[in-house]
């Protein structure tokens, strides 16, 4: 449960590293949540909308979407910044400088790219952002190469 808080415990610090682990178990909770706030604020007309199609007169086909309103919204803006951090130091783990963040902005290919990034495993040891989060070298071990 703690690594599920680690984001928003550690809001403003852009140094260090975060495992994977962390940094996916965040994302799913931040779209998981505002997959459910899409559509209370659909059910409570708080400017979502949700829109659900059946047709069942050539065989059987759906579809449904949803857009997020208010709560969305709010979630989404207060989840700026611990997304960034989070992306920042997965990005640290994997010994690249936090501003590869920035190559999601080029369109698809960017994306795909940072995907990429945030799926490798990070560097053993320590590097230059700092101890290794999965510490498996151990604690010990590091202070004796000190």
């Amino acid at each position: 449960m703690s690594i599920l808080l680690q984001p928003y415990q550690r809001f403003f610090d852009f140094s260090g590293r975060s495992r994977r682990k962390e940094y996916w178990l965040y994302i799913l909770v931040f779209y998981v949540v505002m997959f459910v706030l899409a559509f209370v604020d659909a059910a409570l007309g708080l400017g979502g909308s949700s829109q659900t199609a059946l047709d069942t007169t050539d065989g059987f086909s759906a579809s449904a979407s949803a857009e997020g309103g208010i709560l969305t919204g709010i979630w989404a803006i207060a989840n700026i910044i611990p997304l960034l951090a989070c992306a920042i130091r997965r990005l640290h783990d994997t010994d690249r400088s936090g501003w590869w963040v920035l190559i999601s902005l080029i369109p698809l290919i960017g994306t795909i790219w940072l995907i990429v990034l945030m799926c490798l495993d990070g560097t053993s040891g320590r590097n230059r952002f700092g101890p290794d989060p999965k510490d498996r070298l151990g604690r010990a071990a590091e202070a004796v190469f000190e």
